[in-house]
This record gives C-alpha cells, sequence and structure tokens, in this order.
C-alpha cells in the first residue's frame, strides 16, 4: 500500500476536506504538512459537519492519529480553541490521537497585527491575505528568530528568546509609529497556553518514521493549492510556504521515498479568493451563477470566491510540478444545466500562443485564455456514484479534462457527502 501525499491543484478550496477524509478511512496516520490555520477543511460526516483549519482531517474519526508537522506554523490559541470546538461536537482530543512537532513555528498575536497592517497600508503590500499572521511567521522562523513549540516547555530560556524576536518586530513597529511591545507580557501569556498545547508535543519525524517502517499507512493533508506555492504559484499573490507535494517530506521530517502516490484535488471549474491573476475568471451572470450553486464562500474567512471556467492550463502545469499521479474532480454537479462549457486550453500573450503561465507577474496580469467549447448536459449528476449514473456529455467533459491535463481522474466527486463518489483507482494501491 502507498503512503498518499493530497494537494490542492488550483488555488485552494477544491474539497480536498471530503476527499482526505474519505482516504482518511483507510490511512492509519494523517499529517498536515504546511500552512496554518488560515485555511479551512468541511468534513460532513453522518449529518454532522465539522470545521477545521488547523488540525489534521483524521481526527474526527476513531482510531486515527494526527499529526501536525514542522511545515506548518501554529498559532496556539487557534489550537485550543479548535480543539475546544471539536470537544463540544463529541469529538475528543488527547496525545493519543494528536501530535505535534516539537520544531513547529508558533503564530503570536505579534504576528496578526503585523499582518493587518500591511493589508490595511497604501504601500502596495496588498495581496489579500487572510490577516491571520501566517506570513509573518514564516518569516520570522527562515529569519531564525521564531518562537518554536519546544521553546515553551523551557522557561529559563523563553525571554531571551523573545527578546531576540522583538529586536526585530519592534523596529517595524517604530516604523509605523506604534508603541512597542512588552517582552514580559509576551512571554506570560506564552506560558499560560503552555499547558494547553504541551502535552501533544512530539518528536514526530521519528514516529513518523516508526509508522511508516511498520507498514502504517500514511496520508499527508495538503491546506492551500498548489498555485498558491510561494516559488511555483503566482507570485506574489501567494502564501509563505512551499504547497506543493514536495513540501509533505520536508514539511513532516521523512525523506522522499516516503511518499507513493500524489493525488491532486481540482474543482470542475476554477474559483480563487483573495488577489492575483486569474486568467479564466467570469465576471457576468454565468460565474455569479457557478458561485450561487458552488456556495463559494471560504470556509476560514466566508470570503466570496472568484469563479470561472476550468484552466486545464494551470492544473497541468500543477501536474508538472508536483508529480501528480491522479486527479480528484470535485463538484462536477455545479456544471449541470448548463448549454455549453468552456475549458480553457491555453494563452495568449501579446500576440502569441503559450501552454503555460508565466512566472512574472506583469505577463500573468496581461495572459488571455485560448478556450475550447465543449457541449453541456441537462441531466443531473449531484449524487451520482458510478458512471452509469452520468450523462454522455459529462463522461466526455471529464475525459477531454484528463487528455488536456496529462493525468487521469482517480476520484470524482458528485455532492459534499462523502459516499457521492465514483472512484475510479484508489491512490492507497499505489
Amino acid at each position: 500500500m502507498a503512503n498518499v501525499v493530497v494537494v490542492g491543484a488550483q488555488w485552494g478550496d477544491e474539497g480536498k476536506g471530503k476527499i482526505v477524509d474519505w482516504l482518511s478511512e483507510q490511512a492509519d496516520v494523517v499529517v498536515r504538512f504546511q500552512g496554518g490555520h488560515n485555511a479551512g477543511h468541511t468534513l460532513v460526516i453522518g449529518g454532522e459537519t465539522y470545521k477545521l483549519s488547523l488540525l489534521p482531517s483524521g481526527v474526527v474519526r476513531p482510531g486515527k492519529r494526527g499529526i501536525i508537522g514542522n511545515g506548518v506554523v501554529l498559532d496556539p490559541q487557534a489550537l485550543v480553541d479548535e480543539i475546544e470546538r471539536l470537544a463540544a461536537q463529541g469529538v475528543t482530543i488527547t496525545a493519543d490521537n494528536l501530535g505535534i512537532a516539537e520544531n513547529v513555528s508558533l503564530i503570536l498575536p505579534l504576528h496578526r497585527e503585523l499582518d493587518s497592517l500591511r493589508e490595511n497600508s497604501n504601500a502596495g503590500t496588498r495581496i489579500g491575505t487572510t490577516r491571520r499572521g501566517i506570513g509573518p511567521a514564516y518569516e520570522d522562523k527562515a529569519g531564525r528568530r521564531a518562537i518554536r513549540l519546544a521553546d515553551l516547555a523551557d522557561p529559563e530560556s523563553l525571554p531571551g528568546k523573545v527578546e531576540r524576536l522583538l529586536s526585530h518586530h519592534n523596529a517595524l513597529r517604530r516604523g509605523f509609529g506604534l508603541p512597542e511591545y512588552d517582552a514580559a507580557t509576551i512571554v506570560s501569556e506564552l506560558l499560560a497556553l503552555a499547558p494547553k498545547v504541551l502535552p501533544y508535543i512530539d518528536t514526530t519525524w521519528r514516529t513518523l518514521d516508526a509508522d511508516r517502517r511498520a507498514g502504517r499507512r500514511i496520508l499527508f493533508e495538503g491546506a492551500q493549492g498548489a498555485l498558491l506555492d510561494v516559488d511555483h504559484g503566482t507570485y506574489p499573490f501567494v502564501t509563505s510556504s512551499h504547497t506543493v507535494a514536495g513540501q509533505a517530506a520536508a514539511g513532516s521530517g521523512l525523506g522522499p521515498g516516503a511518499i507513493g502516490y500524489v493525488l491532486g484535488i481540482a474543482k470542475a471549474y476554477t474559483t480563487r479568493v483573495g488577489e492575483g491573476p486569474f486568467p479564466t475568471e467570469l465576471f457576468d451572470e454565468t460565474g455569479e451563477l457557478i458561485g450561487q450553486r458552488g456556495r463559494e464562500f471560504g470556509v476560514v474567512t466566508g470570503r466570496k470566491r472568484r469563479c470561472g471556467w476550468f484552466d486545464a492550463t494551470l492544473v497541468r502545469q500543477t501536474v508538472s510540478t508536483s508529480g501528480i499521479n491522479g486527479i480528484a474532480l470535485t463538484k462536477l454537479d455545479i456544471l449541470d444545466g448548463f448549454e455549453e462549457l468552456k475549458i480553457g486550453v491555453g494563452y495568449e500573450l501579446d500576440g502569441q500562443i503559450i501552454d503555460y503561465l508565466p512566472a512574472n507577474q506583469a505577463l500573468q496580469a496581461r495572459v488571455k485564455p485560448v478556450y475550447e467549447t465543449i457541449k453541456g448536459w441537462s441531466a443531473s449528476t449531484a449524487g451520482a456514484r458510478s458512471w452509469a449514473d452520468l450523462p454522455a456529455e459529462a463522461i466526455k467533459y471529464v475525459r477531454r479534462i484528463e487528455e488536456l491535463i496529462g493525468a487521469p481522474v482517480a476520484l470524482l466527486s458528485t455532492s459534499p457527502e462523502r459516499d457521492d463518489t465514483i472512484l475510479v483507482h484508489n491512490p492507497f494501491e499505489g
């Protein structure tokens, strides 16, 4: 059985929660390997809806162990709040079903404040973040001044580390004309949270290595989509971590040989939230209708998502940068009833046709989509659980997507319900 990495093949919000939940039933361990609480997964299990933004999806299922890997940035207060919300829904989180990497970097209130200050400024720094401190926390991690989870277990050395952190942040505060942070206050806040989060601390790379050697099935769960990768996404309108499949190894402490199958998740159309280029975006009634049907609002922020036609060029690019073996195509049912559909098959840039999205920001803003028109279908695909339940035109649409992106559809999702899934190939079988 292969260990599986799940990555978003677009800009996130592709419906990873349902697919990860479906796969987690077969997994023994579910690992979050990047991002923070700026991405959300909605799980519908037995009529109960769970909204997760930090915890691995597997924790809502008995007998599964969740791991928050070192590639994540962890807001300890957000973790405590999420655990309490799940407890109110009857899900108990203990050290038996959750482990957190001792070397995970922490998000502090000062990171959230800096995030908001930048987004609210007029200095051209607005990129549409969730203002949850993710980017500033990753900056401190790269700058080697972050406070890490293990530091909370060492109260004697913590004040010195906070002082080092504030030598950077208080300089920024002075630049904004704001009062400086007090180190003693931050230390006090962290030590108050410590007893609530330290029970979960673990040397997760060792735990996962033992799991791998014992033949336990590991599911690596990505947060944002691959097009938000800090290197391979639409920079600078990206997140601050690597979201491609290769990060599953680095962000968990396992080598690349631990990854057996990469499953990309893609909607049957395209959405993105926040700022940045979106070549196939629709600004008309069709885009509005897709958004209404698909209930395209963010799980974490409630922000309305921008909607457009399926962009095969971008997904094909993600298939390459993430080494995707197969695609889980979601929300096919949202396209029911359209007389015709369009698929982006390339771009026109300054009079030339190209088959990829350039890295340059100015060029990204100038590309225009080249479309292929496909006949739609009138019959419903909602709730379909086999190919026989699908209209012929819907099958043709799926097959054409496979051809254009260079990867097969391994799973097809036709509603938020986990059982409304057509399985073509089980990723755990390699």
